[in-house]
């Protein structure tokens, strides 16, 4: 082939490469080198014939209920997926395990409702996690992070939670920062713990001015650093109900002993004097 037609041979594959690409693009997505992007689509499902190699999938603005695991399990080099503002919802648990890889993790603004080991166990490479504006997200388990070590992003803000346990959190090595503003934490005894060791990590909490109570009454929207000292206080030196009944059970308790231990004493006394009168009695009768 002449140079002449070397041009025009080039930009035969580079047009080939064009239309092939487009065929292995998903229907109303865009496709760069290895991202799809769906953005705003109003899709319903997740969405078909995405390439294999795609390393980051945005399936943001859209109106996808459920993530299925197979589909998902064939992208196995993928290490960003952004699923914000869709309708995801109550069980997650194990749609991640083909998706090893995945560094980066967008699920805000769905609907979820509680976090377990099992939905995030297998992404053993994690390190930024967004469930924050999950409004009715009211749970997550304590282990629900044990295998997520290399977490350093964690945003569950503006969520349904009213408590979370200090060490789902305070066994994550490499976390740096922790959004948890604008959520409904009760501030009772069993948080204590939790904001105690707010005030002593150095992990940053972006927005810290909204990370506040929401109940108790006598606490609501009272700011952490002023809720520690009222806690200690309130946790520390005062009793409550409970801790009354347990004392009188143990003041009851030690009176009973003491009275039974007196009784057994006097009836040991009287049993020995009933016998030393006797033995008395008996010498004097030899001796007569």
């Amino acid at each position: 082939m002449s140079s002449s037609g070397r041009p025009w041979s080039l930009s035969l594959m580079f047009l080939l490469g064009m239309v092939s690409e487009g065929i292995n693009c998903p229907s109303r997505c865009s496709c760069q080198y290895l991202e799809v992007n769906c953005t705003g689509r109003q899709l319903q499902e997740f969405p078909v014939d995405i390439p294999l190699d795609t390393r980051q999938l945005i399936l943001a603005a859209n109106n996808v209920s459920y993530l299925p695991a197979v589909e998902l399990s064939f992208l196995s080099d993928l290490v960003y997926l952004d699923c914000r503002k869709n309708l995801l919802g109550d069980d997650l648990d194990f749609t991640f395990i083909g998706v090893a890889k995945l560094v980066y993790l967008d699920l805000s603004f769905n609907n979820l409702t509680q976090v377990t080991f099992s939905t995030f166990s297998h992404l053993l490479s994690l390190v930024v996690l967004k469930i924050s504006d999950n409004p009715n997200l009211v749970a997550i388990e304590k282990d629900a992070f044990a295998n997520n070590t290399w977490i350093r992003h964690l945003d569950v803000s503006r969520t349904g939670l009213t408590f979370l346990d200090t060490s789902t959190i305070q066994d994550l090595p490499n976390l740096r920062l922790l959004g948890l503003s604008d959520n409904l934490w009760h501030c009772n005894c069993s948080f204590l713990e939790f904001i105690t060791w707010m005030m002593e990590t150095n992990v940053h909490f972006p927005d810290a001015d909204n990370i506040t109570c929401y109940t108790p009454a006598d606490l609501h929207a009272l700011r952490m650093p002023a809720v520690e000292a009222q806690l200690h206080f309130s946790c520390l030196t005062q009793l409550y109900k409970q801790d009354y009944v347990f004392l009188c059970l143990v003041g009851f308790c030690i009176f009973f002993a003491g009275t039974m231990a007196a009784w057994l004493a006097g009836v040991c006394a009287v049993i020995y004097e009933v016998h030393a009168s006797k033995g008395e009695e008996e010498e004097e009768e030899d001796t007569a």
